[in-house]
C-alpha cells in the first residue's frame, strides 16, 4: 500500500461512522449520507457509489460486524426510496429531513408538477448489495418486483422519447452533472443526455438480472432486448464520427410547418448532437456499450492536455470549452471543469475494461494524490477540486464517492482488466 493511499484509507476508517445515519423523521430506514453539507439526505446515485466503495473497503479493512451495519444501512437505501414511490411509479431523486410531511419532490409530483425522477441507480444498487451476499430473497419477495416495474414503466411514459428511443431528462434539476450545459438551462425534455441513457443502458441490465432471480423469464428477456436497444440507439444518435466522441443529443426535432413553407424534404434526422464535450462522453467505455475503436478514440481524448487530461485526472468539463469554470457553486453543484472523484474512477473503469491500464494506473496516482493531499493540509476531503492546483473548491467533510480513490487501487492490484465489445 502506497503512503498516499494508507492516508486516504485511514481518514476514511476514522470518519465513514459519521455517515452510516439512523432513520430520522419520515426517513424510515437506515441509510448512508454524502457528509459535509449533505448530512441527513438520502440521494438517489450517491448512495450506490457509497455502496460501491464502502462494500469492498469494510470487507478489506474492517470486521464482519462492520460489513454487516454498513449491507443494513446499504439495503436502507433501496427501501427508503421505495417506501416513497408513488402509485404512478415516480420514485423521488432525494429524500431530504425537512419540514414537509413526505419529500418535497414526491409533494410536487403529487401535485401534477412533472420533475425528474429517481436517477437510473436503483437496481443497480440492489444488484451490488445481493451479489456481495449472493442472496436476492431480501428483495425478490413480496410487491418490490412489482415496484421495479412500475418505476420503469413511469420513466417510459414521462422521459422517454420514442422517435429516438432515448431517455430525456424532464427538466435541470438534480441531473447529477448539475450544470451539464448540453441540459442545464435548456428547454424541458429536450435533451437526452448521456448520463442518463448510458446508464439506464446498465440499469435495464441489473432489471433483467432480477427479473431472473424471481423466475420472470419473459420479463427479464423484455429488459434484454430493451438494453441492446438503448444501446444500438446511444451508437446511431449519440457517437460523433468526425469527433469520435459521445454526445449528447437534442430530441426537439420536427419540421415545423408555417402555411405553405416547407413542404416539400422535412427533418428526417432524429436528433442532433449537442458538441460539448463534458466527461459523460467517456460513459460509453464504463457500460460496455463503446466498440474497441470507439474505446481507443476516446483514450486519446483522455490523454488531450488541451482538453481533458490534467494533473489529478480529468476535467469534467473539457478545458477548451467557452463554458469551463471552476467558480465554487452549490446548488447547481460545478461540473464546468473541477475533478469528481467519481468522474475520475468512471473514466478510470472504463480505460481498465478496454486495457488501457497505463492510463487507468495514471488517474488511480493522481485521484490518491490529490485526496491524500487534502487530508495532510486541511484535515479532511472536499466535494470537488481544483484540476491543475488540487485545492479543494469546497464542501469539506464529503466522503461519499471519494471511497472509490481506493476502489482504483484494489481494481488495479487484482488485474481486473475486462475488454469490453
Amino acid at each position: 500500500m502506497t503512503e498516499n493511499q494508507s492516508i486516504v484509507t485511514q481518514y476514511i476508517s476514522d470518519h465513514i461512522a459519521t455517515v452510516l445515519k439512523k432513520p430520522v423523521g419520515f426517513i424510515r430506514y437506515p441509510f448512508i449520507d454524502p457528509g459535509s453539507v449533505y448530512d441527513g439526505n438520502v440521494w438517489d446515485w450517491d448512495t450506490y457509489w457509497s455502496v460501491y466503495g464502502l462494500l469492498p473497503f469494510a470487507q478489506k479493512t474492517h470486521n464482519d460486524t462492520f460489513t454487516q451495519q454498513v449491507l443494513e444501512h446499504a439495503r436502507g437505501n433501496v427501501m427508503n426510496f421505495l417506501d416513497y414511490q408513488l402509485p404512478d411509479g415516480y420514485i423521488p431523486m432525494m429524500i431530504e429531513n425537512g419540514s414537509w410531511q413526505e419529500p418535497y419532490l414526491t409533494m410536487k409530483h403529487r401535485q401534477g408538477v412533472l420533475m425528474n425522477m429517481h436517477k437510473p441507480f436503483l437496481c443497480q444498487q440492489i444488484c451490488l448489495i445481493s451479489d456481495f451476499i449472493h442472496d436476492y430473497s431480501w428483495i425478490t419477495a413480496g410487491n418490490t418486483p412489482d415496484q421495479l416495474e412500475s418505476y420503469f414503466t413511469c420513466y417510459y411514459r414521462d422521459y422517454y422519447n420514442r422517435n429516438c428511443s432515448l431517455f430525456v431528462w424532464s427538466d435541470d434539476i438534480m441531473i447529477g452533472v448539475d450544470n451539464d450545459p448540453a441540459s442545464f438551462g435548456r428547454p424541458k425534455s429536450s435533451t437526452a443526455n448521456t448520463f442518463l441513457n448510458c446508464f439506464m443502458v446498465s440499469e435495464m441490465k441489473a432489471m433483467e438480472k432480477i427479473m431472473r432471480q424471481t423466475e420472470r423469464t419473459d420479463r427479464a428477456a423484455w429488459y434484454k432486448t430493451e438494453s441492446e436497444k438503448l444501446s444500438s440507439a446511444i451508437q446511431t444518435e449519440m457517437y460523433d464520427r468526425r469527433d469520435r466522441f459521445f454526445y449528447s443529443a437534442d430530441v426537439d426535432i420536427k419540421t415545423r410547418s408555417y402555411d405553405w413553407f416547407h413542404k416539400g424534404l422535412g427533418v428526417f434526422w432524429k436528433t442532433l448532437p449537442i458538441k460539448i464535450r463534458m466527461w459523460t462522453g467517456f460513459l460509453p467505455m464504463l457500460t460496455g456499450i463503446a466498440t474497441s475503436e470507439q474505446a481507443s478514440f476516446l483514450a486519446a481524448h483522455y490523454r488531450d492536455t488541451a482538453t481533458f487530461h490534467c494533473p489529478y485526472g480529468i476535467t469534467t468539463l473539457a478545458q477548451d470549452e467557452k463554458m469551463f469554470n471552476l467558480d465554487p457553486s452549490n446548488n447547481p453543484s460545478n461540473w464546468l471543469g473541477p475533478v469528481w472523484l467519481v468522474a475520475n474512477y468512471a473514466v478510470f473503469r472504463g480505460l481498465l475494461n478496454y486495457g488501457f491500464r497505463s492510463e487507468a494506473e495514471e488517474i488511480c496516482i493522481r485521484s490518491l494524490e490529490l485526496l491524500a493531499n487534502d487530508i495532510r493540509t486541511t484535515g479532511q476531503m472536499h466535494e470537488y477540486y481544483n484540476p491543475f492546483t488540487g485545492v479543494p473548491v469546497m464542501n469539506g467533510g464529503f466522503i461519499n464517492w471519494n471511497i472509490l480513490a481506493l476502489n482504483m487501487a484494489d481494481e488495479l492490484a487484482a488485474g481486473e482488466e475486462q475488454v469490453t465489445e
